[in-house]
């Protein structure tokens, strides 16, 4: 039973975070939207489930940890991680310009380090019409 959880410790990790994400976006409805750039939302959201589904596959082919550790022997695989890490401080700076706290940038932080486009998408998809009208208010 421990070796289960061990393989899935991320996993929960992360549905108890998008759980309390989910749980704290009252601002919009949740997968649904309207207006001009309204079929946005649906890309976002079909992403980030594409994503999720290959993830969770991923995680039952192979060990995550044991993958991570052969490509930072490698050095493209230093060079890729480095390059998706610095990255993430992109969509941080957008949840900055969204929500104007240094809080609620330092809430998603750590999620985004460590889960990556995963809570990336969750976030966009969760605020997409915010995001969109922040853009495109004259």
């Amino acid at each position: 039973m421990a070796k289960i959880i061990r393989k899935w410790q991320l996993w929960i990790a992360y549905a108890f975070f998008a759980a309390i994400a989910v749980s704290q976006a009252d601002n919009e409805p949740l997968l649904a939207s309207s207006g001009p750039y309204a079929a946005g939302k649906y890309l976002v959201w079909t992403i980030y489930f594409g994503f999720l589904g290959f993830s969770i596959y991923c995680t039952t082919q192979e060990n995550f940890f044991k993958t991570l550790g052969k490509m930072t022997s490698m050095h493209w695989g230093r060079q890729v991680g480095i390059d998706l890490y610095i990255g993430l401080l992109v969509p941080l700076f957008l949840i900055y310009l969204i929500e104007g706290s240094l809080l609620v940038v330092a809430l998603w932080f750590i999620p985004i380090f460590i889960f990556a486009n995963l809570a990336t998408f969750l976030y966009l998809a969760l605020n997409y019409v915010t995001i969109v009208a922040y853009f495109t208010a004259p």
